[in-house]
């Protein structure tokens, strides 16, 4: 396997724990918190998302489908159109509420989709490509997509934490 087999393979991990998260839930169990302060089902989709679909776009040079496909107008968030979810506040983090699964996971099928005909294009020189020069050292696309697959299989895992806490209540 080459390395875009590689990362295709990851995203599609992702794709699949992202969807077990998710499907079939009613919106009531999408926008719960187990706390005051947690993260909801429906954040942490976005979240990984539009971390997703910002760091993706701008590795390989195209717009970012949340704008593209106008998933900005859909979900309707009373936040900054290019807001991502870094840094959000405890009250940010509950505006982010969906009416089904639908809208999510629509959302986060484009993103993927564009992900995999993005990195199975992709040969092994490509992914020393430096895509960051703001840190020290530089980052790499292969660095930045490791990053992206480790942030997103992070925040699937705690969706599915998140659902199966509240599927035992």
């Amino acid at each position: 396997m080459n390395s875009a087999g590689i990362l295709a393979d990851a995203f599609e991990r992702v794709h699949e724990a992202v969807h077990t998260a998710v499907e079939g839930l009613p919106a009531e169990d999408l926008n719960a918190r187990l706390d005051a302060d947690a993260n909801s089902i429906a954040w942490l989709v976005w979240h990984l998302t539009r971390v997703q679909d910002d760091h993706v776009a701008d590795a390989a040079g195209t717009e970012q489908i949340w704008f593209a496909q106008d998933w900005a107008s859909r979900f309707e968030l009373p936040l900054e159109k290019g807001s991502t979810g870094y840094g959000h506040s405890s009250a940010q983090v509950g505006s982010v509420r969906v009416a089904s699964p639908d809208l999510l996971l629509g959302y986060f099928d484009a993103v993927s989709e564009q992900t995999l005909d993005f990195v199975r294009g992709l040969d092994g020189r490509a992914l020393d490509r430096v895509v960051d020069d703001s840190w020290s050292p530089p980052v790499t696309l292969g660095v930045r997509l490791i990053s992206v697959i480790a942030d997103d299989l992070q925040h699937a895992g705690q969706a599915a934490f998140v659902r199966g806490a509240l599927e035992r209540r």
